[in-house]
């Protein structure tokens, strides 16, 4: 009896996975799609099998693979879609949605560009976030330009460290490739219909300055500090305190600018609070909160939304 049982979980975690693929552009199943089952390992993900899907855009993978979550990938255009299989759900009847590509650079354009500015007393923290907002039914992809150019200062230590997180995918790593531009650096990843960010890090010598040349002059830059830190420099406004982490805001109106930094600080959660509470022999209770810095491009999306007005308003001004 307990074989039994044991041979019909089995044959719910190990089994051939099938479904369709469809075109979200045109609308109709898309044939000749490559489609790949993968599962992560030791070494990172495993490909376990590989097919094309048909003319009615059917695939089927007939390959067992162990239990745990898996990953259905296709690629179209040059660009890779994800589908994730949990356990316990169908492997049958899988629908994947991939897109045509195009190079038009509206499309591929981020809508905010934000610079996280942390000093501290063995150096500064960097960290840049591109959101990317695609609203069409194409996927942008332009392997030579890149979907994303940052600026890396002269002074930068070591490689800067790229993570992108993309519409129904896991955040990923991706190297920066150098451009034709000195200190110019492009991300190659595909911009989906939908959301997209892209965090870029790296870190500065203390007490440095920050200088930063726009790759794209018409999008809006943002600069950020912790409360304990000011920017003074030409090229920038000062957009006031964003509410939520009372964190100083500024917007970059010229392609070119320098600025000083003046105090220390971070916006992160400190990694030892936890060690500072008393040990009176108690029980602790251990609460697993999302770290400030991991809530604040979100946060600050919406906030930079309605100071973005009183930023064209200085510029303008200034302008005049």
């Amino acid at each position: 009896m307990r074989l039994a049982i044991f041979l019909l979980a089995a044959g719910a975690l190990f089994g051939a996975v099938d479904g369709v693929v469809t075109n979200g552009t045109t609308g109709k199943p898309q044939a000749n799609a490559v489609v790949s089952l993968l599962q992560p390992g030791q070494g990172g993900m495993q490909t376990l099998a590989t097919v094309k899907s048909d003319a009615g855009g059917k695939f089927k993978i007939d390959k067992d693979y162990p239990p745990g979550p898996a990953l259905i990938q296709a690629i179209y255009g040059g660009a890779t879609y994800n589908t994730v299989i949990t356990p316990g759900t169908p492997a049958s009847g899988v629908q994947i949605k991939v897109y045509e590509s195009t190079k038009d650079p509206s499309i591929g354009r981020a809508g905010q560009h934000m610079i996280l500015l942390e000093p501290g007393t063995e150096n500064v923290r960097v960290s840049e976030t591109f959101m990317f907002e695609n609203k069409t039914n194409t996927t942008f992809n332009d392997p030579a330009k890149g979907s994303a150019r940052f600026y890396l200062p002269k002074n930068a230590q070591g490689k800067p460290q790229v993570t992108i997180s993309s519409p129904g995918g896991m955040p990923i790593t991706r190297e920066a490739g150098k451009t034709s531009q000195p200190n110019v650096f492009k991300i190659d990843y595909p911009i989906r219909p939908g959301e997209t960010r892209f965090d870029i890090s790296y870190t500065l010598p203390a007490g440095s300055s920050f200088e930063n040349k726009l790759a794209d002059p018409e999008m809006g830059t943002f600069l950020v500090t912790p409360p304990s830190v000011t920017l003074t420099g030409d090229g920038i406004d000062s957009l006031g305190e964003e509410p939520q982490t009372h964190a100083h805001t500024y917007r970059a109106r010229a392609a070119s600018y320098e600025v000083k930094l003046e105090g220390t600080g971070s916006l992160r959660a400190p990694e030892n609070a936890a060690q500072q509470e008393e040990d009176n022999g108690s029980p602790k209770i251990e609460i697993a909160s999302a770290r400030i810095y991991d809530r604040l491009p979100w946060i600050l999306v919406l906030t930079f939304a309605i100071l973005g007005v009183g930023g064209v308003m200085l510029y303008r001004k200034g302008a005049a």
